[in-house]
């Protein structure tokens, strides 16, 4: 199993914004020291506790830093963006990264983000596709396009210089593009299996109880089948909210304590959800519509302890879900730095060889 980093990072509203900024760009650049093989980083325009309004900007800031990993986009947030301007900046940043970049893309699911655009009563999902279906018909053709939807339109007829070069759209770097990687937000989702069907990759989002994670799998297999090549673990991703530290009273307390930043994400995200009628997320019944116990939310979907007891409980969630190719490590407020440091080098050091030889066993490799 491999090991990346994902965050939408949620950090406490008075703390000083370059200070996140800053630890959320030394946590890309520990993880790319650690071995992580990819990371992503969130958008949000409207949300004063998600400080990264734009991940091509962030990851843009931040490519100098990154040696050997994989960077992505976590996501494009597309309807909220012109199709031409998104395929221009994601073009230029497969570049700065000589071709390192990870293309993840998605509707958007922060509604004040929608009102603010102006798209929160249109069909954003129906957006999403024009969009990103004009984004790869730039790559795949050539100026002067004749792009016309129902949301947007793309042509640089009328001002073409072929001899000056003016009216080009840029191309990424990755021919024909990048990977494009899809954030699965809902059980059973319908929108997996479509990604699956056009080549596209799975993230399982980190704040789906174990058994709507389960539900990925069998619909990435059907996307699949459905073009006809055969469904790898390999590029499914799951994203988990993981600490880990030496002692375990220690990891107690910083993942589930009054002022732990793991039990402010939740707290944060419950509320969002809930309120865009989307609670149910957090339910073991899809129907219930309850209040939600945080306390239950932090025990089901936080895993903490020490590397062994870590260890064990990530084996035991794969057990539930399925085989999966990465685990990503969802970030979180660096309330503590040192502990949140040391929560990922042991993750590296103690925790991930431990997973990479329970996939390696034979019972393992027979489930597979």
């Amino acid at each position: 199993m491999k090991l990346g980093f994902f965050t939408m990072p949620i950090h406490p509203l008075g703390k000083n914004w370059r200070q996140t900024l800053r630890e959320d760009r030394e946590a890309f650049a520990l993880a790319d020291e650690l071995g992580f093989v990819e990371a992503y980083a969130g958008e949000h325009v409207t949300d004063q506790a998600e400080n990264i309004t734009s991940c091509i900007s962030f990851l843009s800031w931040i490519a100098g830093d990154i040696k050997r990993m994989r960077l992505g986009t976590g996501t494009v947030n597309l309807p909220n963006s012109h199709p031409a301007a998104v395929a221009a900046q994601v073009a230029m940043l497969d570049h700065m990264l000589d071709g390192r970049l990870n293309f993840g893309i998605s509707p958007g699911g922060l509604l004040s983000d929608a009102e603010a655009f102006g798209n929160i009563d249109a069909n954003r999902n129906e957006m999403f596709l024009e969009a990103i279906n004009f984004v790869l018909a730039i790559w795949a053709g050539e100026p002067p396009y004749a792009l016309e939807g129902k949301y947007w339109t793309v042509s640089t007829a009328r001002t073409m210089m072929t001899d000056i070069g003016q009216g080009f759209i840029a191309k990424p770097l990755q021919k024909p593009h990048p990977p494009i990687v899809v954030t699965a937000v809902a059980p059973f989702s319908k929108g997996v299996a479509e990604a699956a069907a056009r080549g596209w990759e799975p993230i399982s989002a980190n704040f789906l109880l174990p058994k709507w994670v389960a539900t990925h799998w069998p619909k990435y297999a059907e996307g699949c089948a459905r073009a006809g090549r055969p469904a790898d673990p390999a590029k499914w991703r799951v994203a988990k909210s993981v600490f880990v530290a030496d002692d375990l009273s220690v990891a107690k307390s910083y993942a589930l304590g009054p002022q732990s930043p793991y039990r402010f994400y939740y707290r944060q995200l419950v509320t969002k959800l809930s309120k865009n009628g989307r609670g149910n997320l957090f339910q073991e019944d899809p129907n219930a519509n309850g209040p939600i116990d945080i306390e239950r939310v932090l025990d089901d979907l936080v895993i903490w302890g020490t590397p062994d007891k870590v260890a064990d409980d990530l084996l035991a969630f794969r057990e539930k879900v399925g085989d999966f190719g990465t685990l990503l490590y969802a970030g979180k407020d660096w309330t503590d730095p040192a502990l949140a440091r040391r929560s990922m080098v042991l993750l590296a050091e103690k925790v991930q060889p431990r997973l990479s030889a329970a996939s390696s066993s034979p019972r393992m490799a027979a489930a597979r």
